[in-house]
């Protein structure tokens, strides 16, 4: 018999249809596929090099749990000039993925009984680590456009609060917490003994504004901060599986005796890749988000056809989260039918706003060609006006 909570675990939606779409694709379906958040653009190649001299140099062992040493330090000298925060090579761990890192800080903070709030929509992801604790996930539903504000948490707060979650740029909806409000929320934070999670993962991924790190606003805030970070979407390295982390000493070296008794380090050979990463050329990576935003203006002009969709366009990410209320009817009552239908009819795969806790949405991902966008934008646009979607 399975433990409880296991059984109480929901499969992440985003990878259960993309796997779908995979499956229908080697059956020689052809189907646009604008789910998954993954770059399509190769790791850069000063990237690469550097992981295929780690493997010809014989870096192929075990390492450190917590990461080699070179890499914490670079992480420590990026966060430092880019973000404005001091740290040690102590207070950083690197991890197999972000995610996996943010698993293991929600293990090592909270517990049955402890309340966790999380601003709505949302990533899954971060609600299932929540309940395997034990803890419960406190959402806040957003109002569109989707801006978190202190007062929204605050209202939220009850002696049961042990971390507020924060993901600026955010998944889905790209939005970006205002620096003062994020200044507002720090001083929360600290007033109460709070502890924030900030999921940093798309902060390069901005178009006009600026990405500011929670943990810059003051020592008292950056000792109840954990950044959470990562090399995947910046750098298009999604198969390497490589995150960090960073926060107060304490919590990162019990996050990194969990790390011990789980996976111990991540690849070697990525972490070699990681430091010349963030060491390196940085051009590519200015260039893929410059493609990105031309992606994301394209894909915002060519949806203004259809009058019945409504969005906000993303100030980062590379997602647009459309409203399709209108488009709702007996026949498809809901965001997950109507995109179950979009995908067999239509051949195009979105993700339901269900899979973010933001029913009568869609989630279109612009990791993908302008040429795939025009045509997935073709194929949503005859599939609302076809008979087969009036009632």
């Amino acid at each position: 018999m399975l433990s409880k909570r296991i059984l109480k675990l929901q499969p992440s939606p985003t990878f259960a249809i993309d796997a779908k779409v995979k499956q229908m694709q080697l059956e020689g379906i052809p189907v646009i596929n604008l789910t998954l958040g993954e770059p399509d653009f190769p790791t850069p190649k000063y990237i690469q090099e550097a992981g295929v001299c780690a493997i010809r140099d014989g870096f192929t062992h075990y390492t450190a749990t917590a990461g080699i040493l070179d890499l914490r330090k670079a992480i420590v000298a990026k966060l430092a000039q880019e973000n404005g925060v001091n740290y040690t090579p102590q207070e950083i761990a690197v991890g197999v993925g972000a995610k996996q890192l943010l698993y293991h800080v929600f293990q090592v903070l909270c517990e049955t009984g402890d309340e966790v709030i999380v601003p709505t929509p949302t990533w899954s992801t971060y609600i299932e680590q929540i309940i395997l604790t034990g803890a419960k996930p406190i959402l806040i539903p957003l109002k569109f456009p989707f801006k978190i504000t202190a007062l929204n948490i605050k209202k939220h707060i009850t002696n049961k609060t042990k971390v507020i979650l924060l993901n600026s740029p955010s998944n889905p909806t790209g939005s970006l917490i205002e620096k003062n409000e994020l200044k507002k929320i720090a001083q929360i934070a600290v007033e109460k003994g709070i502890y924030v999670i900030s999921d940093e993962i798309y902060e390069k991924i901005i178009y006009e504004k600026k990405h500011y790190s929670i943990a810059s606003f003051g020592e008292k805030i950056k000792q109840l901060t954990i950044i959470i970070n990562g090399f995947s979407k910046t750098y298009a390295m999604t198969g390497w599986r490589i995150g960090y982390a960073a926060g107060p000493q304490k919590i990162i070296q019990a996050m990194i005796n969990l790390q011990g008794q789980t996976t111990s380090n991540t690849s070697s050979i990525s972490q070699k890749a990681a430091v010349v990463a963030l060491s390196g050329d940085q051009l590519p990576i200015k260039k893929m988000i410059k493609e990105f935003k031309k992606r994301r203006d394209f894909l915002c002009r060519a949806l203004t056809q259809m009058t019945d969709l409504s969005w906000e366009k993303p100030e980062g990410t590379f997602y647009l989260f459309v409203n399709i209320q209108k488009l709702l009817n007996k026949k498809y009552p809901t965001s997950e039918k109507w995109a179950e239908a979009l995908l067999s009819v239509a051949s195009v795969a979105v993700i339901p706003g269900e899979a973010f806790y933001a029913p009568g949405y869609i989630r279109i991902c612009f990791t993908t060609s302008i040429k795939n966008l025009s045509e997935g934008v073709k194929n949503i646009n005859t599939f609302i006006k076809n008979k087969n979607q009036s009632t």
